[in-house]
């Protein structure tokens, strides 16, 4: 699934050696204060894994910082990576922020968090913190061998490298385990199969670190930030709630929960917690995805529209019409919500099999109470229900009684104190006339006259 998600990524522009001189100037620039050493030092953390929460997040933190015009912006890193393309979109804004741009690693900057240092203007590392180990690897940690995939990413990073004036031949190195490197600053070479990773002193040296400090302050003084107002930037309440339910585990769960609710409740009324539970899954989703700043309210119409659909299909014939716009609309609604659309959609296909299988369980355990319970007639016509039943007329056969009406030869016989329909075998019969059943056809009750012996 990686490949496609880097696939998707912008093209890669090498820059050439004069527009990496360019970018480290360019860079030096923005770090000579427009003052006397005064002003407002925002501080914004970058810790634990990168994802597409955390996108959203610093695109808050760096507009604000470019809002309140800041002297300088200090990233404080501290990461073991994460996601490819959500480093891509956050390495890209914090090369485009309008105020300089400090990378102080505090721990270590591994894998796409070498990437979003190696964005920033400058990067200063505290003592016993490492840059590198950007080798690609999947979800399960093993390494992606795709020749297009580790190219790819080796040319984002020396990209990033040179734009800031930095050996761009090492940031390669960092990513593919086939590239030799030789670093002469350290006397180290990387050979075959191993990928490079930098100490504090080792990063100083081959030049991936502008300067050792031992904290924020040191590095803001280091930067020309004589006197400062330090400004300390978090993420809200919100948002770290968005970043929990934005994973892509969290996110199958809730549209598993969110389905197996909704459509239970729909297949078993009466019970009202998994209906209940379905709306807050769906609305926990939503929720997530629109502090995240991936949800627009279209999504949100759509989604409900869809289940509205599908609500309609169960009790409007429509041959399918109904169900095809439900399902549309559900799928556009939890697609355009998403980070990635594809993403989404294949986790709201795994969704959709294992709540088929929960509602399929829960809908045979209370089969009493399904939905199509409601278009079969279960009522009886039982005494038990104030019913009298019909008996049956073999009863009547060899008794003898008196014809009530003429008989036509249909009519009515009063036989042991009841009033009976019976049939003569085609002979009229006056009422008062003594009667004999003979025998029951069917629905009819045959009669002839009784004789006076």
């Amino acid at each position: 699934m990686l490949l496609p998600l880097l696939l998707l990524m912008l093209p890669i522009f090498a820059l050439s050696e004069a527009s990496a001189s360019e970018g480290a100037a360019t860079a030096e620039s923005k770090l000579v204060p427009e003052n006397d050493g005064t002003g407002t030092v925002y501080v914004v953390p970058v810790h634990s894994t990168i994802e597409r929460g955390m996108a959203s997040f610093l695109d808050r933190a760096i507009a604000e910082a470019e809002e309140a015009k800041a002297a300088l912006l200090i990233l404080r890193i501290d990461t073991p990576g994460g996601s490819l393309l959500s480093a891509d979109e956050i390495g890209r804004r914090i090369s485009s922020a309008k105020v300089p741009t400090v990378a102080f690693v505090e721990a270590k900057a591994a894998s796409a968090g070498a990437y979003l240092a190696l964005n920033a203007d400058r990067i200063v590392m505290a003592p016993g913190s490492t840059i590198g180990a950007a080798m690609v690897v999947d979800s399960n940690g093993d390494a992606v061998e795709n020749p297009k995939t580790v190219s790819f990413w080796a040319s984002e990073m020396k990209s990033a490298a040179e734009k800031n004036g930095r050996n761009g031949t090492i940031a390669v190195g960092m990513v593919d385990p086939q590239q030799i490197v030789e670093m002469k600053e350290i006397g180290r070479t990387k050979e075959k199969g191993q990928i490079i990773s930098l100490t504090a002193n080792e990063a100083l040296q081959v030049g991936y670190a502008d300067k050792i400090a031992g904290s924020v302050q040191e590095a803001a003084e280091w930067a020309g930030m004589d006197q400062f107002t330090t400004v300390n930037v978090n993420p809200t309440f919100a948002e770290k709630l968005s970043r929990w339910l934005t994973s892509d585990f969290i996110s199958t769960v809730l549209m598993i929960v969110g389905l197996a609710g909704i459509f239970i409740e729909l297949f078993v009324p009466g019970f009202g917690a998994p209906g209940i539970t379905g709306i807050v899954a769906f609305a926990l989703y939503f929720f997530g995805q629109y502090v995240a700043g991936f949800a627009g309210s279209e999504a949100i119409v759509l989604f409900v529209l869809g289940l509205l659909f599908l609500l309609l299909e169960m009790f409007i014939p429509s041959f399918g019409i109904l169900g095809i716009l439900g399902v549309a609309g559900v799928a556009a609604g939890i697609g355009m919500a998403a980070y990635d659309t594809g993403d989404a959609l294949q986790s709201l296909g795994i969704a959709v099999l294992v709540a088929a299988v929960i509602v399929a369980v829960v809908s045979y355990l209370f089969r009493r109470k399904g939905i199509w319970n409601r278009l079969v007639l279960r009522e009886r016509l039982t005494s038990d229900e104030g019913f009298i039943p019909d008996a049956g007329r073999e009863i009547w056969v060899g008794k003898t009684g008196v014809a009530v009406s003429p008989l036509r030869p249909s009519g009515t016989a009063e036989v042991d104190g009841t009033r009976i329909d019976v049939v003569s075998y085609g002979d009229y019969i006056e009422p008062g006339t003594r009667i004999r059943v003979m025998e029951t056809d069917g629905t009819r009750i045959l009669v002839k006259k009784e004789s006076p012996e």
